[in-house]
């Protein structure tokens, strides 16, 4: 639960309006005596630093789309008129398409936290899902966005993934004709594809306060994966975990400027710098990295339907994951079958984004399908399994006691911040 807010406004107008919509209350009680679990690493940090993309991408989506023209004849031109004659229009575009590929690299870790140290456990379920549901949104909005320049990789990409909506029986031929505004990809296609980009995001975030909110009811998961039992188990939110959060965020923003000033067209596709032409097919098509893995799994199935149902599947899968691991220890850092099985899972999912920007033939198809069966494996049967045949290392008693040791002494913690498996990383 949040914390209990001892905010006192100190003007006679801020008591007034506090009396009547008590949103600094609301403030100080969520986000600054919030109690949190004292031994938190840096993977945490994570869920800050994708709330500053977020805005990041919203503001910098909104100045663009001031200047962009959503209409096929137009739309190319538009992007390059921001590029060389809007002031900073080149930086704005730079850091709003770099921004997308920062966004999914925080995510992406942050999902791998939540499944190492098991984020979606009891009593975190709703908080799991919600965040599942952020992450197909912020596909969805990065497609939308990535057809929107109009190049050839543009034109040619969102042919090919709406065309998968086809091998659905019954519905598929009709969602396709919705989404393209007629029978082939055109600029009724651009106008919905620009209408959705711009909506997404704001949908993005109402999702994310929920998501904050079913945060705060049972309160934020540990390393060690015990639940918080005295209040030496934990520290206020600010200063402690502000002024962790705002280093990383900075330190990531180095990351993040590196990419959008130094080499800012490294992980775009060159086939995007020249204008759509339906009449010519790039020789090799594939989405952006941050689809590639599940591209991969795409392809890996010969049937069409089949391959669209494991590839949404991938993904839908994620939300059974609180019901399907049935380990009683939350915490991967004591389960040492389970950590094998998850670093192999992680190789794996890498192994699969490389092969998705791969030719689908020879041994690169055979090597998409071995991934994708383990994939599917971790989830469906290594995971319950584990559940009901691993040996775990016995857990700390307190969240205090795994970071301070049994005799709470400075020696001790320090000892335990360079020995504990709980603080790698």
């Amino acid at each position: 639960m949040s914390g209990h807010s001892t905010y006192v406004p100190k003007s006679a107008i801020g008591r007034w309006f506090e009396s009547r919509l008590p949103i600094m209350g609301l403030i100080h009680s969520s986000f600054v005596v919030f109690p949190n679990p004292r031994n938190l690493n840096y993977y945490w940090t994570f869920g800050g630093i994708l709330a500053f993309m977020l805005v990041s991408q919203i503001l910098t989506g909104v100045v663009l789309a001031m200047h962009y023209v959503a209409n096929v004849d137009l739309a190319f031109n538009s992007v390059e008129h921001i590029m060389r004659d809007v002031n900073y229009g080149w930086m704005l575009r730079y850091l709003h398409a770099n921004g997308a590929s920062m966004f999914f690299v925080a995510v992406y870790v942050h999902i791998a936290r939540g499944l190492y140290y098991g984020s979606y456990k009891e009593p975190r379920e709703v908080l799991w899902i919600l965040g599942v549901i952020i992450f197909l949104l912020m596909m969805a909005t990065a497609f939308m966005g990535y057809v929107l320049p109009w190049g050839q990789m543009s034109f040619w990409g969102a042919t090919v993934i709406t065309n998968l909506f086809s091998a659905l029986p019954g519905v598929g031929e009709t969602i396709v004709t919705y989404l393209w505004g007629g029978f082939s990809v055109g600029n009724p296609t651009l106008n919905r594809f620009f209408s959705l980009h711009y909506l997404l995001p704001f949908m993005i975030a109402g999702v994310v306060v929920l998501h904050v909110w079913a945060l705060h009811v049972p309160g934020s998961n540990n390393p060690a994966g015990i639940e918080k039992k005295t209040d030496k188990d934990t520290l206020p939110f600010h200063p402690y975990f502000t002024v962790k959060d705002a280093f990383a965020v900075v330190c990531f923003v180095i990351f993040f400027c590196w990419f959008a000033f130094y080499i800012p067209n490294y992980l775009g596709h060159a086939d995007n710098y020249i204008e759509a032409n339906a009449a010519v097919t790039p020789s090799h098509i594939v989405p952006e990295w941050y689809f590639l893995p599940f591209y991969a799994i795409l392809r890996a199935v010969p049937d069409k339907l089949l391959g669209v149902l494991a590839m949404f599947g991938s993904i839908a899968i994620l939300v059974f994951l609180p019901w399907l691991d049935s380990s009683k220890v939350r915490s991967g850092s004591y389960r040492p079958a389970f950590q094998v099985f998850f670093w192999v899972f992680i190789a794996n999912a890498i192994v699969l984004g490389w092969l998705g920007g791969k030719p689908p033939e020879g041994l690169y198809v055979h090597a998409s399908r071995l991934c994708t069966l383990y994939y599917f494996a971790y989830f469906i049967v290594i995971l319950p399994l584990l559940g009901k045949f691993e040996r775990t290392r016995p857990l700390p008693a307190s969240i205090a006691e795994a970071v301070l040791g049994t005799s709470g002494s400075a020696s001790a913690m320090a000892g335990s911040v360079a020995a504990s498996p709980n603080t790698k990383g």
